[in-house]
């Protein structure tokens, strides 16, 4: 299946399959002058206000694309499964008793159904005590024709059950189609159709309150964007980047097509445009660090864990309207929530000690995937997040054998076998970085610019030399 079918076939599937989202039955009775963060109370969730339109948003954003499946796992993991909507209830209903108010959706996420399940679980609840972020999501180009990107906004207010969106975003925008360069994307998705002026009507008789974009890649589309927001061409109430400590400094070192976060939210900060984080931890990976950092953390705060640090770190600059964290278990939930109830902002003396953390981070040279499954499906079924996970696993695990150490050691032949047999156990092998034929069909689509037939072509020449030094 081609991503234009797959897309096709993921908004097909919403409407023609609602039944598998099982819903619950159960009722709940239910600072800058252009950010300032409220005073809060011990245990109570910091609240950061958005200057364009007066809303007190919860510091800690719940992200929609991660949603629990009744096999267990997310929607990625078992795109075919039904989504948990009793665990999606029970989640959002926690969050916003502990404050939480702002959740972000897309009509992609989840195969299309985080937008149904999201709707029926705020729809539970007052409309005036949450706000909902969805997008423009129209990456293929079928859908680029002006009624097939009305209808997508159409079909998002339906399945979010509300007459209008807090946050509306640009998706995704600086990335390419297949066969065309960022600007003739763009262009393709929101100009020539006249979509982008229709987004601004539409914000103008109230269905859209505050109007904004998502960045990935090209950076001379982020800036075009700002500079049509200086010349007054549109006005952008806020811009989601992604902010993380390694991504600081070190974005671009890692993938020359990436932009360092510190860019990003310097250009939005000194217009005062609102910032939205997506990435704080990095899909997970600032989550689980190797234990040499993972002991610098504890030595530094035991109380602390590695995940309470990276999302202090995107909280704490001024100008962050909210973090987004896509969470799929209550004990994620209790403990974002924790961390920003209030959020202590780091000192000078703890960013430091970020940055530093960062910079051994990036030595250890892991691919920058997080596992946002854009790239999939593979038309050759390659299962690409999955072999980048467990690559990036063993690395922190302290499981990634040197092609330079002496083959014959104990050390080696522990992590030679661990890689393998994980690799093995991980990735079916039919799916597995050997079948890549370099067709680059997934490039296009990955928000980390990532050379990923390259990647696959490396990782598939490191595991046929860990199997020849086994025989």
């Amino acid at each position: 299946m081609n991503r234009r079918d797959f897309i096709k076939h993921s908004i097909g599937a919403a409407v023609a399959t609602s039944a598998l989202l099982t819903a619950c039955t159960k009722k709940r009775q239910s600072s800058s002058k252009h950010i300032r963060q409220d005073s809060a109370s011990k245990g109570e969730m910091t609240l950061r206000v958005n200057h364009n339109s007066g809303d007190k948003v919860s510091l800690l954003g719940f992200g929609m694309m991660r949603l629990p499946v009744m096999a267990g796992g997310t929607a990625r993991e078992n795109p075919d499964a039904p989504i948990d909507q009793d665990a999606v209830n029970e989640m959002v209903d926690y969050a916003l008793e502990h404050g939480v108010n702002y959740f972000d959706t897309s009509p992609v996420y989840c195969q299309g159904l985080s937008e149904q399940s999201t709707g029926i679980a705020l729809a539970r609840h007052p409309r005036s005590s949450y706000f909902i972020a969805t997008k423009m999501s129209n990456f293929d180009t079928a859908a680029w024709p002006e009624e097939e990107s009305k209808a997508m906004f159409e079909r998002s207010l339906k399945y979010l059950q509300t007459d209008y969106i807090d946050y509306l975003l640009l998706h995704s925008v600086g990335g390419s189609a297949r066969g065309k360069n960022s600007l003739e994307t763009f262009n393709g998705r929101y100009i020539d159709n006249g979509i982008l002026d229709w987004l601004v009507e539409q914000k103008r008789i109230g269905r859209i309150r505050n109007l904004g974009f998502s960045y990935h890649g090209d950076v001379s589309i982020f800036d075009m964007l700002l500079r049509w927001h200086d010349e007054g061409r549109y006005h952008w109430d806020f811009c989601q980047i992604e902010l993380n400590y390694l991504d600081w400094n070190y974005a671009k070192d890692i993938n020359p097509r990436n932009t360092n976060a510190s860019y990003l939210y310097a250009e939005l900060h000194k217009r005062g445009i609102p910032a939205v984080i997506m990435e704080p931890l990095l899909g997970g990976r600032l989550a689980n660090q190797p234990e040499h950092i993972t002991r610098r953390f504890l030595e530094r705060a035991p109380e602390s864990s590695a995940a309470e640090w990276a999302l202090r770190y995107a909280g704490t600059p001024e100008g962050v309207l909210t973090v987004l964290s896509g969470m799929t278990y209550m004990e994620h939930l209790e403990e974002n929530v924790r961390t920003f109830s209030p959020l202590r902002p780091l000192t000078d003396e703890e960013n430091r000690f970020m940055l530093s953390i960062a910079e051994e981070v990036f030595s250890l040279k892991a691919i920058p995937c997080t596992t946002c499954n854009y790239c999939m499906p593979c038309p050759y079924g390659l299962n690409i997040p999955m072999i980048f996970s467990h690559y990036n696993k063993c690395i922190a695990e302290g499981n990634m054998p040197s092609t330079l150490s002496d083959p014959d050691s104990k050390a080696y032949q522990r992590q030679r076998r661990a890689f393998l047999v994980g690799y093995d156990r991980q990735v079916p092998k039919l799916r597995q970085a050997d079948h890549c034929i370099g067709c680059h069909h997934c490039e296009p689509h990955c928000p980390q610019r990532i050379n990923i037939p390259k990647e696959m072509k490396r990782i598939r020449q490191y595991v046929e030399q860990l199997k020849r030094e086994g025989c």
